[in-house]
């Protein structure tokens, strides 16, 4: 079975740069070492580990790798795959599957390789990129919105709020559509449909107004594009009463999406904007409309920030800065809410959800599908780590559903859907859920204790071996100790009793 926490935690890897044509690759000649550190980073521990040789390489290495490092001795790269090959090889029941059939699915009936686009932006903006995209195994691209607007972008137009680790957190943008006219655009779909006839290309557009919202529809159609893309809801397009500006008023997204169904015969879906309190009356609208499906989320408006000596929040274009769209990692719970909300209105009923919204991982491509979604965009992953990212999402999602014994992607899609109550009210309330305490992994930090004190319910005690008790008369089991223990060494696999019995034995 995949374990719920992974044995080698994306902690341990912290110090590898993921690097392009990384020199342990070239060093080693029995195992690419880089593959299987990105895979570990990427919580596909269980692909790495079964795609290391029966006979373990490491055993008896000197380690070539570790010293062709970028970071020479700093990263454990061969304790790394020992301990994939010990630990994780062993638990592996399930072995990697022979061929990726089990991903195939589709975008309102367009056959689909696998549940993986690139969602509109720079990471799908020109030939040369979405071909590599498409031969690096991603299934189609939302290209960046073509209008016919004379755009002149920002710079510099990034900025982001990154980790401990370095890593990306969330990414803010002040970009804005595609730089390229129509017609170059319209070139590009051409050449890449004649030379990917079986990717599938799902083109956003903006129009100004009725008429240029069916003309774009209408052009992207003729010249191969697989199904459109309406953008009314990108935040930084709101001057002129564009993206999100359309995106708020229900009125006008069955206005648009009814003109540019009647120019085309293709697929058109409506990407509506996170910034609103209820994504369900532009979705209703959208359907009203004539719209296949609804792809969500787009950027949250946001302020990332402020240089405390400068006094310009980034990024700063010459002293001046503006309100933005933040994705990444981070908007994740805020995008699964949205899907989930429109995963449970009966007017998606056999319509196509596109979803977005931070996903980085498979597992995050997962959560997405189990909550609504048909297919998966993905864009800040793929402007921090590169296309390659596509290699474990598929060899991950394609594991996991082997095990578990799905025959198609298809078949978790909306499974979650009905663990989510729209109402609070409804969740039990008459037992409490203590945490379970496991002392072999503890190592005295005390962190669940000060946690508890300051934080909750004073229930827990250090003994004299700085091995937390807990005091089963004050927890209510809020498990706000799980969620602080830096060693997992606390989980949420303890007794549950009813609020009576606790009553009674206090």
């Amino acid at each position: 079975m995949i374990p719920v926490q992974p044995r080698i935690p994306r902690a341990d890897v912290i110090r590898c740069t993921l690097c392009d044509r990384a020199p342990c690759d070239t060093a080693c000649e029995k195992v690419k070492p880089a593959g299987l550190l990105r895979s570990v980073w990427f919580t596909n521990e269980q692909t790495a580990a079964q795609r290391i040789p029966e006979i373990n390489p490491c055993l008896s290495c000197t380690a070539p790798c570790e010293a062709a490092c970028v970071r020479p001795g700093e990263v454990p790269i061969r304790e790394l795959i020992n301990r994939l090959y010990y630990q994780v090889k062993p638990e592996c029941e399930t072995p990697l599957p022979e061929d990726e059939s089990r991903l195939q699915c589709d975008l309102c009936g367009i056959p689909m390789e696998n549940p993986f686009m690139l969602s509109s932006s720079v990471v799908a903006s020109n030939y040369d990129m979405c071909a590599r995209a498409f031969e690096a195994g991603w299934a189609g691209i939302c290209f960046k919105t073509v209008s016919s607007l004379d755009i002149h972008e920002a710079s510099p137009r990034y900025s982001a709020i990154q980790g401990n680790d370095g890593s990306i957190i969330g990414f803010k943008n002040i970009e804005q559509l595609s730089d390229h006219t129509v017609a170059e655009n319209m070139h590009i779909f051409r050449s890449l449909k004649e030379k990917y006839p079986n990717k599938v290309i799902l083109a956003s557009i903006m129009g100004q107004n009725e008429a240029e919202w069916g003309e774009l529809a209408r052009l992207c159609e003729e010249n191969g594009a697989d199904a459109v893309e309406l953008n009314f809801s990108c935040p930084n397009m709101v001057e002129n009463d564009l993206g999100q500006a359309i995106g708020q008023i229900p009125e006008q997204v069955e206005r648009f999406t009814a003109s540019a169904k009647r120019s085309c015969h293709i697929p058109v879906l409506a990407k509506l904007t996170p910034n609103v309190e209820s994504m369900v009356p532009a979705a209703e609208a959208a359907i009203r409309g004539g719209a296949d499906g609804i792809s969500a989320i787009n950027t949250i408006k946001s302020v990332v920030g402020i240089n405390i000596h400068t006094y310009v929040t980034a990024p700063s274009v010459r002293g001046q800065s503006a309100v933005g769209g933040y994705s990444g990692n981070a908007v994740k719970p805020i995008a699964l809410r949205f899907i989930t909300e429109l995963g449970q209105i009966s007017e998606m009923k056999g319509r196509h959800i596109s979803a977005m919204g931070g996903a980085e991982t498979w597992q995050d491509a997962l959560e997405f599908l189990m909550l609504g979604g048909n297919s998966v965009q993905i864009t800040t992953a793929v402007m921090q780590y590169g296309y390659r990212i596509i290699d474990d999402l598929k060899a991950g999602l394609n594991l996991y559903l082997a095990e578990k014994g799905f025959r198609n992607v298809k078949q978790v899609m909306g499974l979650g859907l009905d663990t989510i109550s729209r109402e609070m009210k409804l969740l039990e309330r008459d037992s409490i859920l203590f945490p379970s305490f496991h002392p072999e992994r503890c190592i005295g930090c005390g962190r669940c204790r000060i946690s508890c004190d300051d934080g909750g319910h004073q229930a827990i005690r250090m003994d004299e071996n700085r091995h937390p008790v807990l005091n089963g008369k004050r927890c209510v089991g809020c498990h706000l100790c799980v969620l602080v223990c830096p060693q997992r060494a606390i989980t949420s696999t303890g007794k549950r009793i009813t609020r009576n019995t606790k009553k009674n034995n206090a």
